[in-house]
C-alpha cells in the first residue's frame, strides 16, 4: 500500500522542516513553517496516487498553508475535525467550522491559517480522477463552503472515516473508496457550481445519466447517439445539443471514452496477456488498424508499445517494492495442477547411506541436490531419513553469500554448486514460491517470492499429523571461507533492503537506497564472539547471468559484480557486535499443497527470526504432514529484536541438532504454534496472522504482506501466553493475566517478514519451588 507518514519527533530538528514540506508537497500544499525554526509538533499520514485521489490525515501546530499551483484542475477538499479555520482568497473570506467542508482550487491563490494542534483531513482530487463525468461542470475558481448536511454530510463522514483507516484498507478496498469519493463529489458539486455553458442542474443530472449509459455500453461497436437517446427517452437532437453545450460532440466523447477504457485495459494486471486486437474489440472498436492509429494520435505510442513501456516501468519500480505474491496474480493462478516444485529432482537421495553404523547420528551436507530455495512444500522429496532421538550435523548456507562471492563462495565446493549460475543454467533454478516461468515480474524462476536457502527436507520416522517435533540446537559454528586468500576466516553480510522498516524513513540522501555491509566474524571457543564491519557498499543495478537487471535487491543469489560497486570502510568498522548465532528458519512442511513462500512465518515455524533459537535452545513445531519434512536455513551470526533493516548478519553455519517426536496427547497436545524453550525461559511466538494460509485462503501469500500489524501480533501473543499459563501451569484466567503483566516480557521479534512477530518471554524460575 502507498502510505507516506510523518512524525516530527522522528527527525532531527534541522531536518524536520524539509521532511514536513516534502509531505505537504505531495498534497499540493506548502507551509510557512521554516526549517531552521521548525519546533512544532506534527503528525501526518497520506495515501493514494497523484493522478487519482490522495487523502491526508494531519495533526499540526499553528501555521499557514497555501496551494502549490498545478497545471491541471486538481481540487483540494479541507475538513477541520475539531478547530475552526479561516480561508482567505481574493474577495473571499471563509470561516470553516469543525466538520464542515471547503473545496479549493490549486490553480488560484488562497491561504488557510491553522490554529494550534489542528486535526485536518485533506483530499486531493485530480482532474484525471474526475474526468469520466466532469462534463457539464464549470471549473471551481473560488473557495466553496459546504455545511455538514445532506449529501455534503455524507461526503464529509465518508472522507473522515477513510482517513481513519488509511493503514488498514486493502488495495482493492482503497480503489472502492476512491470511486465512492469521486462519485459523491461529482453529485454534490453539480448543483453548487453554476455552469458557464448554461447547463442547469437538471441538464447536468441528465448528462450524468447519459455518461453512465455510455460507460455501460462502450463495448458495443454499434453504440450510437440515437440508441442512447432512445434509452433515455429524449430526442437525438436534444442529446447532441447537450454535448455541444459542453464543447463536445457525441462522436468525440464516445471515442475518447473508448480510448481511455482501452488504455486502462492494456495495463490492467488481469489483461496484460490479452492481444491488443482483443482489447480493441472489447472497447467497441471494430477495426484494429483504426484503433492503433487513433490510440497513437491520442497517447503518442501505438497500443503495443504503450503496454511494453508500462511493463518495463512496472518491473523497474513496482516490482522493486513487491515482496510475495501480488493479489492480482493470485486471483489468476492457473487451475492446472503441477508439481509443487516444478521439476525438482525426485530421485532417491544420495545421502540415504550417510547414517553411521549406530543409526543415531547423521551428516547432511549442503549441495544443489539437498537444498530448496525460498519455499516450503509437502511435495518435496526428503533428502535424509531419521528417527526420533537421532542427531544430525547439518550444513546451512546463507542466501547472502553472493553479496561477497570472493569471501563466501569462491573455493567452497558446496557454495559453488548451490550458487552456480551462468548464461545457460542455474544449478538451483527455482528461488521462491512464485511461477517457475517468472511470468509476473520477470526476476527469475520463483520470482524471489521467498529467499532462504533451506537444507532438507528431513523425513522423521513416526512423525504424524497431530504430533509435535522438537528440534534442539546442540551446537552451531560459522562456516569458514574456502578461498585460499581468506582461509580460516569467517564472513557474513547484512543488507539494509527495500523491505526493511527503514526504507521509507531515511533522512540522508540518496533516498531511497539499499546498503550492504560485509562483516568479518570472530567466534570464540564458546561459539559466541563478535563481528566487525569489513567493508560496505551501496547496491547498484546488477545484471544476472541470464541478462535480467536487478535495480534493487529483488531476487536472491544474484552474483554481485565487484566492478559495479564501490567498497567503503564503514564508520562503524571499529565497533564489535556480539554474536548471537541462531537459525532464522526452522520449519516443518505446511499442510497446504502448493509451494509456500519462505518469508512469512506461521504455524509451521519457518522464518521465525528469533535470536534466542541458538545453541542450547529447542523449538517445538506442530506436525502437519507424515514425516514432518523438517528444513533448516537462514543462519544468522547476530540479530537484534525487530530485525529492522530487513536482515540480520547473515552467515553460513553448520549446526548439530537433536530431533525428537512428541506423540499426540502428550505434554504438547495443545500446541498449534512454534514454541521456543531455553534452559531458563519459555518463549512464545505470535504473529499478525498465525495461520494466514487458512485465514486468507488462495490469496494468503500476498494478503499477509498487506495486512500485518504489531497490534495483531501482540494480541496473538497475549492469547497464546494466557492459554499456555492456564494449560501448562493450571492458572485461572485472572491469575494468568496478572502474571503476564507483572513478569512476562513481550518484545518485537521482527517487522520485516511479511507476517510480523511479537514474542513473550516467561522465566521458568517463577515456578520453581
Amino acid at each position: 500500500m502507498n502510505i507516506k507518514q510523518f512524525i516530527s519527533e522522528s527527525y532531527p530538528q534541522d531536518a524536520r522542516g524539509d521532511a514536513w514540506s516534502e509531505l505537504l508537497a505531495g498534497l499540493h500544499l506548502r507551509s510557512n513553517s521554516q526549517n531552521e525554526n521548525f519546533a512544532s509538533f506534527a503528525v501526518a499520514a497520506v495515501r493514494g496516487q497523484p493522478d487519482g485521489i490522495l487523502i491526508g490525515h494531519l495533526v499540526a501546530d499553528a501555521q499557514t498553508l497555501t496551494p502549490i499551483s498545478q497545471r491541471d484542475r486538481t481540487l483540494i477538499a479541507l475538513i477541520s475535525l475539531d478547530e475552526e479555520i479561516e480561508i482567505t482568497a481574493e474577495n473571499v473570506n471563509l470561516t470553516v467550522a469543525p466538520n464542515e467542508l471547503a473545496i479549493l482550487p490549486t490553480d488560484k491563490s488562497w491561504e488557510t491559517c491553522l490554529p494550534r494542534n489542528t486535526r485536518l483531513v485533506v483530499v486531493c482530487m485530480s482532474e484525471t480522477a474526475l474526468q469520466a463525468q466532469r462534463f457539464g461542470l464549470s471549473p471551481v475558481v473560488t473557495p466553496l463552503l459546504f455545511p455538514a448536511r445532506g449529501l455534503a454530510s455524507v461526503f464529509i463522514r465518508s472522507v473522515a472515516s477513510a482517513a481513519d483507516e488509511l493503514d488498514t484498507l486493502t488495495s482493492l478496498e482503497w480503489q472502492s473508496v476512491e470511486q465512492v469519493i469521486a462519485d459523491l463529489y461529482l453529485t454534490m458539486i453539480v448543483s453548487a457550481v453554476p455552469s458557464e455553458t448554461g447547463v442547469n442542474s437538471t441538464q447536468a443530472a441528465l448528462f450524468s445519466r447519459l455518461a453512465l449509459s455510455i460507460e455501460h455500453h462502450l463495448s458495443d461497436p454499434d453504440l450510437s447517439a440515437g440508441r442512447v437517446a432512445r434509452q433515455e427517452g429524449i430526442s437525438e437532437r436534444y442529446l447532441q445539443k447537450l454535448f455541444e453545450q459542453n464543447g463536445e460532440s457525441f462522436t468525440h466523447y464516445l471515442r475518447e471514452r473508448r480510448l481511455q477504457r482501452a488504455r486502462m485495459a492494456l495495463v490492467a494486471p488481469d489483461e496484460l496477456r490479452m492481444p491488443v486486437a482483443e482489447v480493441a474489440y472489447s472497447c467497441g472498436f471494430s477495426d484494429a488498424a483504426n484503433f492503433n492509429r487513433l490510440f497513437k494520435e491520442r497517447f503518442g505510442l501505438p497500443p503495443g508499445a504503450f503496454r511494453t513501456h508500462h511493463v518495463k516501468n512496472l518491473t523497474e519500480t513496482a516490482s522493486a517494492e513487491q515482496r510475495g505474491w501480488p493479489l492480482k496474480a493470485l486471483n489468476n493462478r492457473k487451475a492446472k495442477k503441477r508439481s509443487a516444485i516444478d521439476g525438482a529432482a525426485s530421485e532417491v537421495s544420495q545421502l540415504k547411506d550417510s547414517r553411521e553404523a549406530d543409526g543415531t547420528h547423521h551428516h547432511l551436507s549442503a549441495s544443489a541436490k539437498t537444498v530448496h530455495w525460498g519455499y516450503f512444500s509437502r511435495s518435496l522429496p526428503p533428502v535424509l531419513e531419521i528417527s526420533s532421538g537421532d542427531t544430525v550435523e547439518i550444513e546451512t548456507l546463507t542466501q547472502h553469500a553472493s553479496d561477497a562471492p570472493d569471501l563466501m563462495i569462491k573455493g567452497d565446493s558446496a557454495a559453488e554448486d548451490i550458487f552456480y549460475w551462468d548464461g545457460e543454467t542455474k544449478h538451483v533454478d527455482r528461488r521462491g514460491a512464485g511461477p517457475i516461468d517468472a511470468s509476473i515480474f520477470g526476476r527469475g524462476a520463483g520470482e524471489g517470492f521467498g529467499v532462504h536457502v533451506c537444507t532438507g527436507p528431513i523425513f522423521v520416522n513416526g512423525a504424524e499429523p497431530g504430533d509435535v517435533l522438537e528440534v534442539r540446537i546442540d551446537d552451531m559454528i560459522p562456516r569458514s571461507s574456502r578461498n585460499p586468500e581468506y582461509d580460516g576466516r569467517y564472513f557474513g553480510s547484512s543488507v539494509s533492503a527495500w523491505w526493511g522498516y527503514q526504507y521509507g524513513e531515511l533522512l540522508q540522501e540518496p533516498k531511497p537506497r539499499e546498503n550492504v555491509v560485509i562483516f568479518e566474524i570472530f567466534p570464540d571457543d564458546d561459539g559466541f564472539g563478535y563481528a566487525k564491519a569489513h567493508y560496505s557498499y551501496r547496491w547498484q543495478t546488477q545484471t544476472d547471468p541470464f541478462g535480467v537487471e536487478h535495480k534493487t535487491y529483488d531476487y536472491p543469489g544474484v552474483p554481485v559484480d565487484p566492478a559495479k560497486i564501490q567498497p567503503l570502510l564503514p564508520a562503524m568498522h571499529d565497533l564489535r557486535i556480539p554474536l548471537r548465532p541462531h537459525f532464522g528458519v526452522i520449519a516443518v512442511a505446511p499442510r497446504e499443497a502448493d509451494p509456500v513462500d519462505s518469508v512469512p512465518p506461521a504455524y509451521f515455524g519457518g522464518n521465525i527470526d528469533n535470536w534466542r533459537l541458538g545453541k542450547g535452545a529447542s523449538v517445538y513445531l506442530p506436525v502437519s504432514v507424515p514425516g514432518a519434512l523438517l528444513s533448516i536455513g537462514d543462519p544468522h551470526a547476530a540479530q537484534g529484536d525487530g530485525e529492522v533493516s530487513g536482515t540480520a548478519i547473515e552467515c553460513s553455519m553448520t549446526g548439530r541438532i537433536t530431533v525428537t517426536v512428541h506423540k499426540k496427547g502428550g505434554r504438547f497436545s495443545d500446541l498449534t504454534y512454534p514454541l521456543i524453550e531455553t534452559p531458563e525461559e519459555w518463549i512464545l511466538t505470535g504473529f499478525s496472522h498465525p495461520n494466514y494460509l487458512a485465514e486468507f485462503g488462495p490469496k494468503g501469500q500476498g494478503e499477509v504482506y498487506m495486512q500485518s500489524s504489531l497490534d495483531l501480533a501482540m494480541k496473538d501473543t497475549f492469547r497464546k501466553t494466557r492459554r499456555f499459563l492456564m494449560g501448562a501451569y493450571g492458572l485461572n484466567e485472572d491469575d494468568a493475566i496478572t502474571l503476564m503483566s507483572a513478569a512476562v516480557d513481550f518484545g518485537v521479534t521482527q517487522v520485516v517478514d511479511g507476517n510480523w512477530g511479537v514474542h513473550a518471554i516467561l522465566r521458568k524460575s517463577i515456578f520453581s519451588e
